[in-house]
Parts: structure tokens; C-alpha cells; sequence
């Protein structure tokens, strides 16, 4: 998969990330469907990258570790115990608006095994942070 690492406006990227994304979602594919679900993947990111439309992308590895607590003292091995929870993996896009990220998810060809993609606007800083600057001091 290829890579860019040309510098852009964060105003013009988005996050999409790829739920549904456990084991159980292409268990029942056989070898030669994985093999062509792994192609079109491939055709898909790569024709984006060709593009200029992606900065980065990767599958996430199965297993992980959730933190917790308000100095870390809860580990717990993860990441979630419901599958439609999990993150398999993430694109970076630098799009346009929402609308043209919206498209490109819709043609993910995950979404087929029951896969689905949450888009998300990047932000410079938290919005959450930017509104506590904003308030006056308590």
C-alpha cells in the first residue's frame, strides 16, 4: 500500500475507520474469497493513493490492551469484547469536505462482509479543549 507525505490543511483531512472488523466478520469466506475481498482492497487503497487522496493507512493487529482510570491503573486486555466495537484499521484521507470522504467510504469493499466505516473530520486542536479555553476561568 502506498504512502504520501505531503503536507496539507487539516481542514481538508479525514479519518476513516473500518469497525465490524473482528475474525468473525470473514470466517465464513472461503480461501479464494479472502483472496479476492484482499484484492479489492488492495485496487481500492491504491487507486485512492494514486489519487493523492490518501497520506496513510494500515489494518490494526488483532489483541491490544485498553487503559483506564484517571492515572492508568486499569489494563485490561482488548481491545473490546463486542466485534462490532472493534477497529480493524484506519485511512487517512485529504479530501475535499465530508461529502467526497463520505463517498469514498461507501465504495469500501468491506462493506459487503458487514464492515462498516465511521468517517471523522480531523481537528487541529480537541474541540473539546478549544471550548474549555473558551470558557471563562471557574
Amino acid at each position: 500500500m502506498a504512502t504520501t507525505n505531503t503536507p496539507f490543511p487539516l481542514a481538508a483531512a479525514y479519518l476513516l475507520l473500518f469497525r465490524n472488523a473482528g475474525p468473525e466478520t470473514h470466517a465464513h469466506l472461503t480461501a479464494e474469497q479472502q483472496r479476492v475481498l484482499a484484492k479489492q482492497w488492495n485496487d481500492w487503497y491504491d487507486g485512492l493513493a494514486r489519487e493523492g487522496k490518501v497520506e496513510h493507512g494500515r489494518p490494526l493487529g488483532l489483541g491490544g490492551r485498553v487503559v483506564s482510570g484517571a492515572k492508568g491503573e486499569r489494563v485490561i486486555d482488548g481491545p473490546y469484547a463486542e466485534g462490532k466495537e472493534i477497529v480493524g484499521g484506519y485511512i487517512f484521507l485529504r479530501v475535499a469536505d465530508l461529502d467526497e470522504a463520505t463517498e469514498i467510504a461507501k465504495k469500501c469493499p468491506g462493506l459487503a462482509q458487514g464492515l462498516t466505516v465511521e468517517v471523522r473530520p480531523m481537528a487541529e486542536v480537541s474541540p473539546v479543549l478549544a471550548d474549555v479555553r473558551g470558557r471563562p476561568p471557574v
